[in-house]
């Protein structure tokens, strides 16, 4: 008998391969909604994974609907056969996060933390940052003038496995950003009218790894997003009024670029679209200024760049959604704009009605975003406008973002969660 020495080396070739392929390889389905926009932060099922959600619906359509206790504007995030989602009592800012079965929505657990009552915005809740999730734990925060808590939980059980105060957080209008992992990493965004910073947490143990200083402005609510190269590091980007929009080494949290292009409040999430950071500010109920950059390659020596603005029509608190090259800004005011990401085009331009504060999720060629009346519309993400495909009364407001893992789209208004089966 002869034995192929080559074998192995091969094997193990294909192996470091297959690991080394960007992870669009990988079905949708096989990465949890796991944060704030879902993976990655796109707000987006890809077509060969998105269900068939019907164009209209009602509460009898709903595979469930529960009430939930108190109530808050945080989206709903989900991993494996559990749904998480958080809630706060507005009498005495109590919080309260529960964890239920995405089957039926029966309660696996609860867990409620007193907090005191502060000052907010009247459009703001006690509840509106959006918990992240990994293997083992939730992770969850909330901020009062006295003090910035994350506590991370068991998923299973619902018990303690750390918990961390981060200092005052100092806001007239109350908290909202959302934190996100960075491999083994927990991102705490802190900008407030206090000290300002940037957290880093080990996620296992909730030590910090590395802390940086902000510049302290007006309070930002944006949740940071990863921007990856075609080659070299990932970049974790963020934004605020006083900073603009950076980029620093989610591993060390070393600046690799920032551009101070802002004068007014961030609230709206940085995306990434065609390789450009898209960031935006805003005040008065409205946009101001929504920038794309083309983010600097500290190995080949190049600085970040605006490449083009918009300032027109533009997102304020609503976080825009992409599809391939295009990007579909969705004002507060309840004008959506089809722009070319590349060129800074406006393909089209159309008011079609109703307040937002929900970001949209695009569900492969559909958008779906939730109007602060209670309003779910559908559009098509498309290069010619259509006029919105269908609008369904969720029965009570919404300042929420919708998520959507293996054929289900969790919806969450003000006291309720529903899950809407695809086909």
């Amino acid at each position: 008998m002869t034995h192929n020495t080559q074998r192995p080396s091969i094997l193990l070739a294909a192996i470091a391969v297959l690991l080394l392929l960007p992870q669009t390889i990988v079905r949708a389905d096989d990465h949890p909604w796991n944060q704030f926009r879902g993976p990655g932060g796109s707000a987006a099922v890809e077509e060969a994974d998105a269900p068939r959600l019907p164009l209209k619906w009602t509460e009898k359509d709903y595979r469930w609907r529960v009430k939930l206790p108190g109530d808050g504007w945080s989206s709903p995030v989900i991993w494996g056969e559990q749904v998480f989602v958080t809630s706060a009592l507005p009498a005495d800012g109590t919080k309260i996060i529960r964890c239920l079965k995405t089957e039926n929505g029966e309660m696996v657990w609860e867990r409620s933390f007193p907090a005191d009552l502060h000052p907010k915005h009247d459009n703001n809740s006690f509840a509106s940052s959006t918990p992240v999730l990994d293997e083992k734990n939730v992770y969850m925060t909330w901020a009062t003038p006295k003090a910035y808590i994350v506590v991370a939980l068991d998923k299973t059980s619902g018990q303690d496995v750390w918990r961390r105060d981060l200092g005052p957080y100092v806001s007239e209008h109350g908290f909202g950003a959302s934190p996100i992992l960075v491999g083994d990493l927990l991102i705490l965004p802190n900008d407030q009218d206090g000290k300002s910073s940037v957290f880093a947490l080990d996620r296992r143990t909730g030590k910090t790894r590395w802390e940086v200083p902000r510049k302290t402005d007006r309070t930002a609510f944006a949740t940071p997003c990863l921007f990856q190269p075609p080659k070299g590091p990932p970049q974790l980007i963020l934004s605020s009024s006083a900073d603009g929009v950076t980029s620093l080494d989610p591993e060390t949290g070393k600046k690799n670029w920032a551009l101070p292009v802002f004068e007014h409040r961030v609230v709206g999430s940085p995306v990434v679209c065609s390789s450009l950071v898209f960031a935006a500010c805003g005040s008065g109920g409205g946009g101001k200024l929504l920038v794309a950059i083309r983010p600097g390659d500290t190995a080949k020596g190049t600085k970040a760049e605006v490449v083009h603005e918009v300032k027109q029509a533009m997102p304020y608190v609503v976080t825009p959604v992409a599809r391939g090259e295009r990007i579909f800004l969705w004002a507060d005011s309840g004008i959506v704009n089809c722009m070319d990401a590349p060129s800074g085009k406006v393909l089209w331009r159309k008011r079609i009605g109703g307040k937002y504060f929900g970001s949209p999720v695009r569900v492969g060629g559909r958008l779906y975003c939730m109007s602060r009346e209670g309003k779910m519309v559908v559009m098509a993400a498309e290069d010619k406008f259509q006029p919105p495909l269908a609008e369904i009364d969720l029965g009570e407001p919404s300042f929420s973002t919708p998520a959507v893992y293996k054929g289900v789209m969790y919806i969450r208004t003000r006291s309720h969660l529903m899950a809407l089966e695809g086909k």
